[in-house]
């Protein structure tokens, strides 16, 4: 497996490093660790331990950071996937970008969180990607 990128700063590291050590845990729907996760409750955790607060849920994750090009996602970066992806509302799914086309998540009940690899082109991938803890330019 690709050795991940560096991370871009010390609170995507820290977050990173946090996320890779749940690895192997249950996926329990609602759950916030420390001894299982759903997809967000995994993101909220992870930042939290970099000192970042996101909100709970993954549609609502999407607005706490800098928004992206999804393609020029870095390591820490929250990845999403909704219905319609050009519908945030819709949107039911997060996972973290490790770089190297890999990402760590937590997909469902029937796999343990997990890293996998991830293609920018995958059905339901929004085209934005966040930078949590970087704040939303303001126009």
């Amino acid at each position: 497996c690709a050795t991940p990128l560096p991370a871009p700063s010390e609170i995507a590291g820290r977050a990173i490093q946090y996320a890779l050590g749940e690895v192997g845990k249950p996926y329990v729907w609602g759950a916030t660790g420390p001894n299982s996760y759903d997809c967000s409750g995994l993101m909220l955790r992870a930042y939290a331990s970099a000192g970042i607060t996101l909100p709970r849920v993954a549609a609502q994750q999407y607005w706490a950071g800098t928004q992206l090009p999804v393609r020029q996602a870095q390591p820490g970066d929250l990845l999403f996937w909704g219905y319609d992806t050009s519908n945030p509302a819709t949107i039911h799914h997060v996972a973290m970008y490790l770089g190297n086309g890999r990402m760590v998540e937590a997909a469902n009940q029937t796999v343990p969180l997990r890293q996998r690899a991830v293609n920018f082109d995958e059905h339901e991938l929004m085209p934005l990607a966040v930078r949590p803890g970087v704040p939303l330019a303001k126009a």
